[in-house]
């Protein structure tokens, strides 16, 4: 593949780039309350006052990861968005009670009031992520405490007592391995551990490598299939819980993989990221008639029963940049670009709005926008500028090898 064609694609996702970053600066912040907006139109006005913990604290990590690390992100009011979105999540996003003190809500009013809990963990993984990231911009360390122990407690609720989350064992329900926990506590591994002392890294060591193991227990079928749920011992579950296959999570959860392998110099686990949580939920994931990523499949070929299974969502050709990028960066091998190309193509002619800036988020199965807002309670100033971001870097990492 030529320098010349990855030249022009590194131009056109940082163009991609600053215009996501412009849109969400200049309608997203609420001025009054503080926060964030994020349910947003086509034409950046807001439909919708509530406001999303997940889409809050990731809202923080992102602006603070560009104003980090990128040059031309290093601007007074990406700081401040930051901070007013820092200060907004710490005042109200925990509900704290008498048995748990870390429990965040997952839906705020427009002023902070709690509205809805969730019995998960995301909304206070996301809070980890932004407080983390925030303590590194600014030096406020008592960030970086907090952040250590809310993950405390969700360590303690993933593999001790999930009680505390709300949600009790019922006599019917069969415990299940959703492959969303380890992900989501490998990103955070990885996220605390970055750049810290040795201390932390070691602190965190074990948990790391607990999640790769529970992660690659979703491999099935004999290595030809990635299977979103599995049980606790690692074997397939009956009926569609344990059929359904979600290609943008596979993929997802590839590139997670790549970056632990890399780090870990682990040339065995970086093949079989790219063997199983690449490669394959692409395999089976690309729409060979319409082209693009299914959101869910059945593995055994029945429909899918949720009703969005066959729509084209932005997130999952987001992961599927990244993850065919990074594993290109990493073996040089010319199909992974060739995938990563052909991705590349389809996301860039059905997902971005020329007229209005920003993506769009939900196509029908034939790449047709379905919904033409720019944020939900779901889509918000993440997975589009976490990919753009990502791609850019590790395109600036090719190019600057090129030789």
């Amino acid at each position: 593949m030529s320098v010349v064609k990855l030249e022009e694609c590194r131009q056109h996702i940082r163009a991609q780039l600053d215009n996501v970053v412009d849109f969400w600066l200049k309608h997203s912040l609420d001025a009054v309350h503080g926060g964030f907006f994020t349910c947003i139109g086509r034409d950046g006005k807001v439909y919708d006052e509530l406001k999303y913990v997940w889409l809050q604290g990731r809202q923080v990590w992102m602006y603070c990861r560009l104003y980090r690390t990128m040059d031309r992100f290093r601007r007074p009011e990406i700081l401040a968005a930051a901070k007013a979105g820092g200060a907004f999540l710490r005042k109200f996003a925990r509900v704290s009670s008498s048995s748990c003190q870390w429990k965040c809500a997952f839906c705020l009013t427009r002023d902070g009031k709690a509205i809805k809990v969730q019995r998960t963990i995301f909304s206070e993984c996301f809070y980890i992520l932004a407080m983390d990231e925030l303590s590194r911009v600014t030096g406020d360390k008592d960030m970086q405490i907090e952040a250590e122990q809310m993950m405390e407690q969700l360590i303690y609720w993933v593999q001790v007592d999930p009680s505390g989350l709300g949600r009790p064992q019922l006599p019917g329900e069969a415990p299940t391995n959703s492959m969303a926990i380890p992900m989501m506590l490998l990103c955070l591994v990885q996220q605390l551990t970055e750049g810290r002392e040795q201390e932390v890294v070691q602190k965190y060591r074990e948990l790391g490598s607990w999640c790769v193991q529970q992660i690659l227990h979703h491999i099935q079928r004999a290595g030809t299939a990635i299977l979103e749920n599995v049980s606790v011992d690692g074997a397939e579950l009956p009926g569609c819980l344990g059929r359904l296959q979600n290609p943008g999570h596979a993929l997802e959860a590839g590139w997670f993989l790549l970056q632990y392998s890399a780090e870990r110099a682990d040339e065995e686990l970086q093949r079989t990221a790219i063997d199983k949580f690449v490669e394959l939920p692409h395999q089976c994931g690309w729409d060979k008639e319409h082209g693009g990523l299914f959101y869910f499949l059945d593995v055994d070929g029945h429909c899918p029963t949720q009703l969005e299974w066959s729509m084209k969502l932005w997130w999952p050709h987001c992961e599927a940049l990244i993850a065919f990028l990074m594993a290109y960066s990493q073996t040089k091998k010319p199909e992974l670009l060739e995938r990563f190309f052909q991705v590349y193509e389809y996301t860039f002619s059905h997902f971005p709005d020329a007229e209005s800036g920003e993506w769009f988020g939900y196509l029908t199965q034939e790449g047709k926008v379905a919904l033409d807002f720019k944020g939900g309670p779901f889509k918000g100033f993440f997975h589009v500028p976490r990919c753009l971001y990502m791609c850019e870097r590790i395109l600036d990492d090719l190019l600057d090898k090129k030789d």
